[in-house]
């Protein structure tokens, strides 16, 4: 019966400690901190300058604010090992911030999945480069969006979000929505480092094909390559009758909505992101349809 009420008494004393530190935080932390924190649990983890991606008018103002999270564990932070010697800071979401996303979500910490050893895992991952440059890809465009103010990233699902959804056909590493003065562009990501044969790029496609048949319409596969030499490459193998691609060149730190996109088929100029258009434009008729006469 002691060892009971002690087993009682400790979820109980648990609980209490747990709210009293989300109300101390409730007074210390800002929206822009809780966007954080989400986009952290969402997609793992960010850069420095990924962070100041997302509403920090400086890398510096990042830095600073991010010194401060650190120290209330709302976030974590690690340095993976690289050939010149320790990397940039990469941050994670620490403590502090997964009781912040459980309390917004309404479920206890434990539900999240969430545990402390994230960042080892991550900083040994032979997948944390792809991962990076896949949400460095879209920090990029929130920033591209700030700053232009008529356009916004309206979806940013992760590949385990798209897995999750579209696991049986194709697990493409992100899903995302650019609109701009208005117009949509919802688009599926292959985010390439060069580390697979182009071979292998291609043949993603017959699951993205799959994948507009359960769905009932085409969604542009919008392949973001690391050199023009491996795009022009890519672009020898990436034709599908249904599936409309587009490749560009994006280095790190660079926005993709301008004018780098160029559509399988389509022989130029190259296009600003929201004006690829309607996936159509570069397929043909669907299958038993015969174009009009001319």
């Amino acid at each position: 019966m002691v060892n009971a009420a002690n087993g009682r008494n400790g979820g109980r004393s648990a609980r209490g400690g747990r709210e009293a530190r989300l109300l101390d935080l409730a007074g210390r932390i800002t929206e822009r901190d809780r966007t954080i924190c989400r986009v952290l649990y969402d997609h793992r983890v960010l850069t420095t300058s990924q962070v100041a991606d997302l509403g920090f008018a400086s890398v510096r103002k990042a830095q600073e604010r991010l010194s401060v999270l650190f120290h209330l564990e709302v976030v974590d932070r690690f340095r993976p090992r690289s050939w010149s010697g320790s990397g940039p800071f990469h941050f994670i979401l620490g403590p502090a911030g997964a009781a912040v996303v459980a309390a917004e979500r309404q479920v206890a910490p434990s539900a999240l999945g969430w545990h402390r050893d994230i960042g080892a895992a991550l900083a040994t991952s032979g997948q944390l480069a792809h991962l990076v440059g896949t949400n460095g890809f879209f920090t990029a465009l929130v920033r591209a969006a700030r700053q232009r103010g008529d356009a916004e990233v309206a979806e940013w699902w992760s590949e385990r979000r798209c897995a999750a959804a579209w696991g049986d056909a194709v697990r493409p590493d992100a899903y995302g929505v650019w609109v701009e003065d208005g117009t949509r562009l919802p688009f599926l990501l292959e985010y390439d480092t060069g580390s697979e044969r182009v071979a292998r790029l291609a043949a993603k496609l017959d699951g993205y094909a799959q994948l507009a048949r359960a769905v009932g319409h085409p969604t542009w596969v919008l392949f973001c390559l690391p050199s023009a030499g491996r795009e022009t490459s890519a672009r020898r193998v990436l034709a599908h009758p249904a599936v409309p691609v587009a490749t560009a060149v994006v280095a790190s730190g660079q926005a993709a909505d301008d004018a780098r996109w160029l559509a399988i088929g389509d022989p130029g100029p190259r296009r600003r992101l929201v004006d690829l258009g309607h996936p159509s434009r570069v397929l043909g008729p669907p299958a038993g349809r015969r174009p009009p006469a001319s």
